[in-house]
């Protein structure tokens, strides 16, 4: 008889192991709340999918998600796909910021050729019709698949594949809360198929293995009659590296110059990036003036923690552990 597939699953808690005191509310609820073993006895078809080797390095609300949980989580990832015998992984992950810690697993994590499947769920464990136990099965079936091998990370959500590098999510509350931009989702389920990659190769960035935080870096959202003071503040507090989430084609307000200006002179990078759910952000001639560059098609987000990593490079082996 053939062996099942042996896949690692890391829980980090989440809406997906959320409990509320009533089995009607999916808005309130604490999320994290109930241990791993409670979410895979719910799923007991995982048994003929795949072995699991089970971890919970912690048990958060991913708005509470912070650069040590990603190095965190990295680091725990790293060691279970050295194994010889893990064939792939799971990571079980809140919501609110599953697209910045994909991103960030895309960008520093080498899968080593097996499969990297996040998941999470909109509803808790506890409410009527929970979203969490499918997206669970279907992330495990995923891992497990030998077609899933050198796909880079992906998030499975309701039923469909995303590359981690052009996640969104774009609804608070809605099962189908994810999507992949512009470039739609890479993949579906039942029956599992692929359909494109949706992003380029790009090389890994290094992160020093015990490494325990980043350089800083801030978004800021600049809004009609937004003024620049905040941008003088974040680099009073601290901040390395801004990124601004402008509007439009990341159009930068005229009152706005000088103070870009002066952090770019000054050696603290300064992104444009859009406030649009969609869309790349162009080269303009405003970046010659200024001394800012624009994101592509980075979100807000995913920009931020690229300039993270690009400080973290530029900074040396000393880095590994200034930051707040």
């Amino acid at each position: 008889m053939t062996p099942l597939p042996s896949v690692t699953l890391i829980a980090t808690g989440g809406t997906i192991a959320g409990a509320a005191a009533s089995d009607t509310d999916t808005t309130t609820y604490t999320a994290g709340a109930l241990p791993v073993a409670t979410l895979l006895e719910a799923v007991p078809q995982l048994a003929s999918i795949a072995t699991l080797q089970v971890e919970q390095p912690f048990s958060i609300d991913s708005k509470d998600a912070d650069e040590r949980c990603w190095l965190t989580l990295r680091r725990r990832a790293a060691e279970a796909l050295a194994r010889q015998e893990t064939d792939g992984l799971v990571i079980l992950h809140g919501t609110d910021t599953l697209e910045e810690t994909a991103y960030f697993l895309a960008r520093t994590l080498d899968p080593c050729g097996k499969a990297v499947v996040l998941t999470g769920a909109m509803r808790p464990a506890t409410a009527l019709s929970a979203d969490g136990p499918m997206n669970l099965l279907d992330a495990v079936s995923v891992a497990a698949d030998p077609g899933a091998c050198g796909k880079g990370v992906l998030v499975c959500f309701d039923r469909k594949l995303y590359d981690a590098r052009s996640l969104r999510k774009r609804h608070t509350s809605a099962l189908d809360a994810f999507d992949g931009g512009e470039c739609g989702p890479c993949g579906h389920l039942a029956p599992l198929r692929f359909e494109r990659c949706s992003e380029p190769a790009r090389p890994l960035a290094a992160v020093p293995d015990d490494a325990s935080g980043l350089p800083r870096v801030e978004v800021l959202y600049v809004a009609a009659g937004s003024r620049p003071d905040l941008l003088t503040c974040a680099i009073q507090a601290g901040a390395r590296g801004l990124v601004l989430a402008l509007p439009g084609n990341g159009s930068l307000p005229d009152v706005w110059h000088p103070a870009v200006r002066a952090a770019t002179a000054s050696g603290v990078p300064v992104v444009r990036a859009s406030r649009c759910a969609s869309g790349r952000v162009s080269p303009h001639p405003v970046d010659a003036r200024t001394g800012t560059r624009p994101c592509g098609a980075c979100s807000p987000a995913a920009a931020r923690i690229d300039l993270m990593l690009e400080l973290l490079a530029a900074s040396g082996p000393s880095a590994s552990g200034q930051t707040p």
